[in-house]
């Protein structure tokens, strides 16, 4: 009876201590199914782009001799283009019709390549650039490039090297990923799974589930005292 009392005061304890996180662990992980993923990312707001005709008339990049990591050919905005990853990390477009690289993309061209392919209802109200040094919380990349605003809250970001649009942040995104970081205690970043405050709640509720587990066979029903 005093080890059933003892762990029984324990478990009680141990409820109160990890209610609360226990709490938004549910209604994170609720919040986080309440809409199809596809919708959260905006997976159908832009078309794919479309393929390159002909390539009678593609000529090879000018390079300059800079060691190149890869090169792709692709249907943008403004017609083909070769788009460039050098060896030192760095991204660029070339004309396919004169090789010639590109200079970084402008807030319009940015604000070209999201239109040409965008299959919404909203427009674009602004287009800001993205400082790689201090970068916004939804965008999380220490990347060059300019985030396309449109009227419905919906957030492009668009490689101002490449062209290539890298993230789309939907209102729903933004809500889910809130709840993601409520949901791995990680409100400030919102990347790191294995904080501190996690791991040690996980602990103890899996202590308090062991409890309850050890618990539930030594408590069976009394037994009514026999009459005289």
């Amino acid at each position: 009876m005093a080890i059933r009392a003892t762990l029984r005061r324990y478990h009680v304890w141990l409820g109160w201590l990890v209610g609360i996180p226990m709490l938004f662990w549910t209604v994170s992980g609720l919040m986080m199914v309440a809409k199809p993923i596809e919708e959260v990312r905006g997976t159908d707001l832009l078309r794919p782009l479309a393929p390159v005709v002909s390539t009678a008339d593609v000529i090879l990049p000018i390079i300059d001799g800079r060691s190149l990591k890869s090169m792709r050919l692709e249907s943008r905005a403004d017609g083909p283009r070769w788009v460039l990853e050098f060896a030192d990390g760095a991204t660029r477009l070339a004309d396919a019709r004169t090789g010639s690289l590109l200079p970084a993309l402008s807030a319009a061209d940015a604000a070209r390549e999201i239109a040409s392919r965008y299959t919404g209802k909203a427009s674009i109200v602004a287009t800001r650039r993205v400082d790689p040094r201090h970068p916004p919380l939804e965008f999380r990349r220490d990347t060059p490039a300019w985030q396309v605003e449109m009227s419905d809250d919906t957030h492009f970001f668009v490689d101002a090297g490449n062209g290539d649009v890298i993230a789309r942040r939907t209102g729903w995104w933004r809500v889910y990923d809130f709840f993601w970081g409520l949901h791995i205690m990680d409100l400030q970043g919102r990347e790191e799974t294995s904080n501190p405050w996690v791991v040690t709640f996980g602990a103890l509720a899996t202590v308090m589930a062991l409890l309850a587990i050890v618990l539930l066979p030594m408590t069976g029903r009394r037994r009514r005292p026999k009459q005289a």
